[in-house]
């Protein structure tokens, strides 16, 4: 199954706090990470934080909920447009030393497009906006 993927965080190199997949599909997963121990950046806090329409989980329960949505599926194929949502994807794989949550067989593709998506910097708009635009180039 494909999986498309978008995720914000707090600027260049700072924490995650959100992120969606969205399937071919268009079932989705969709969590917001407790960020209220972050120093926020003003653009996250005036652009991000207003539109994330969620409210915040523990990174524990984020892990849970994205364990049962790949648990889903045997295989997953994830796109990104950025390689920076793969890693934060990874990132919350691991949950220890030497320790992570089991997934199906993954595999990963970085496809450099500016998708549209109805509300910018919202994490699942945004993998909404790479679906639909990933799925237009099939149709034509």
């Amino acid at each position: 199954m494909n999986l498309f993927i978008d995720c914000e965080w707090n600027s260049f190199g700072g924490e995650l706090i959100s992120m969606a997949l969205v399937s071919e599909t268009g079932y989705s997963f969709y969590e917001v990470t407790d960020y209220s121990n972050l120093n926020l950046a003003p653009w996250i806090v005036d652009h991000v934080i207003p539109i994330l329409n969620k409210e915040p989980v523990s990174r524990e329960v984020f892990t849970e909920k994205l364990h049962a949505f790949l648990a889903q599926f045997d295989h997953v194929h994830i796109i990104a447009d950025w390689p920076e949502d793969l890693m934060w994807f990874c990132k919350v794989l691991i949950t220890g030393p030497g320790t992570r949550i089991a997934t199906p067989t993954l595999t990963m593709q970085i496809i450099r497009v500016d998708s549209l998506s109805e509300l910018p910097h919202n994490a699942l708009e945004d993998a909404k906006g790479l679906r639909k635009h990933i799925l237009s180039w099939r149709t034509e």
